[in-house]
Formats: structure tokens, C-alpha cells, sequence
């Protein structure tokens, strides 16, 4: 059973040029690399479920590939370039509210000896951590829970390492 004939992809002759340099650049990463392919085979006129057996992809990839290069083929290329068009939407949800540099200098605090902070402690708790984090500015507020969880995100964990 056929369903109907997805929306037809015409290319400029620079917006083909730009596709087929990204997907022959070596450094192209490979999500994007893949992306342009199947607005350069949509551009042929193959339909979804075609572009999908030739690339190895589910036909849900190429019909929402076709579909956000449809919508964003009206800006151009000095607003939005073909690599911005073919990379992810931004995620939904609030932005992080730690950055790097803020892990860095927790996972720095936990691996000094709590006496050195003027902790009357041989080894760091949850709760002990959280609160020198706070009391040194690096976060404004933290959990004992979710500076453990920090902690846990790295190859070794200072807390449960000092235990043995």
C-alpha cells in the first residue's frame, strides 16, 4: 500500500554544492553528514521509505530530515548555513545550572582533606561537602544528595574511595 508522495526538496545549485561538500569533508561530523545525504537524495526525488533502505535509517529519520530542511530552507544562507540547518534542535528544558568549571572545583574540594577546610571530620560526608560548597561560593545551593551525584559522575569518587 502506497502513502502519499512526500513533499518534493528542490535545491539551489549552491545549497547542492554546500551538501555535497559535507558530505565529502572528512571532518563533517557523521549525524550531519548522514542529514545531508538524505536532503540530497530527497532532492532527487526518491521518497522516504527509498532514502531509508539506501542509507540504513528508519523512514521516521528521513521524513523529519526532509520536513526541518523544508521548513528552514526559507532562511538564508547568511542567517542560517546548511551545517546550522542539518545539527539538532536545542533540547528542551531549563539549562543546566552547574557548568564545568563549577564539577571541576567540587571534584578539586573533595579531593583535599576535610581538616584543611576546618572540618573537625576525617573524611567527607554528603552532607559535609554540600555545605563547604556552599560556604566557598562555588554553587549557591546544592543538595547532599546532588553533590554526591557530581562526585559519582567522575572515574572515582573521593567519598566512597576515602571508605575503601
Amino acid at each position: 500500500m502506497r502513502g502519499p508522495k512526500p513533499p518534493e526538496v528542490v535545491l539551489s545549485a549552491e545549497e547542492r554544492r554546500d551538501l555535497e561538500g559535507l558530505v565529502r569533508a572528512h571532518r563533517t561530523p557523521q549525524q550531519v553528514a548522514l542529514r545531508a545525504r538524505i536532503v540530497l537524495a530527497a532532492a532527487q526525488g526518491l521518497n522516504n521509505t527509498q532514502i531509508a533502505r539506501r542509507l540504513g535509517v528508519d523512514a521516521d529519520t528521513v521524513r523529519l530530515w526532509r520536513m526541518r530542511w523544508l521548513g528552514l530552507q526559507a532562511a538564508s544562507p547568511e542567517d542560517l548555513s546548511i551545517t546550522e540547518r542539518l545539527t539538532d534542535a536545542p533540547k528542551p528544558g531549563a539549562p543546566a545550572r552547574i557548568t564545568a568549571e563549577q564539577v571541576c572545583q567540587v571534584v578539586a574540594l573533595a579531593c583535599e582533606v576535610p581538616e584543611t577546610a576546618g572540618r573537625p571530620i576525617s573524611q567527607w560526608s554528603s552532607r559535609e561537602i554540600a555545605d563547604e560548597i556552599v560556604k566557598r561560593g562555588i554553587i549557591d545551593r546544592i543538595s547532599p544528595r546532588h553533590a554526591a551525584r557530581l562526585l559519582k559522575k567522575g572515574t572515582s569518587n573521593p567519598i566512597s574511595s576515602a571508605t575503601g
